[in-house]
């Protein structure tokens, strides 16, 4: 490895993340922290937060250390109804405490209803917040999957995820 590469290696690390939850009745609709009025929620373990539990993966991605099941496993009862962005938090620390910083995220939610644009400036601010970052170091978009496949159909929401981690 020439010094080039191991600087780029020692210094920046981009991780990916995916979720997807089933949407049922009587469950809150949870999005990156946000509750969105809708008459279907998603079906989980937790607050079944997509857009939040992708983040979580692509930041654990990126440094090896497994996915957010490894962590918050859901056969543990301590994790039935958790606050996603209370194990984002955890996951922040499990972050900062190996000396990477985010850079940013960027991230898309897959949904056909609903519409989610303007929900997302308190999403970005949601996240921001437990992230200690700028709202505008959190890219957050919203596409459809034309009526195409599950998703499509409305029969679940998913959400895709990537940071950039940069060495303090």
């Amino acid at each position: 490895m020439n010094h080039l590469t191991s600087t780029v290696t020692n210094s920046i690390r981009i991780g990916n993340g995916y979720d997807i939850h089933r949407l049922v009745v009587g469950r809150p609709l949870i999005l990156g922290g946000v509750n969105i009025s809708h008459e279907l929620g998603l079906l989980g373990h937790s607050d079944a937060d997509v857009l939040t539990h992708a983040i979580m993966d692509a930041m654990l991605g990126a440094l090896s250390l497994g996915d957010i099941g490894h962590y918050f496993p859901p056969t543990d009862p301590q994790w039935a109804g958790a606050d996603s962005l209370e194990l984002l938090r955890q996951v922040h620390s499990l972050i900062r405490d190996r000396h990477w910083q985010i850079g940013n995220i960027d991230s898309v939610v897959v949904a056909e209803r609903p519409k989610l644009k303007p929900h997302i400036p308190a999403m970005r601010d949601r996240l921001a917040a437990v992230l200690e970052l700028p709202s505008d170091q959190i890219g957050i978009k919203a596409t459809t999957n034309e009526k195409l496949d599950a998703v499509g159909q409305e029969a679940g929401i998913a959400a895709y995820a990537v940071v950039l981690l940069v060495s303090k």
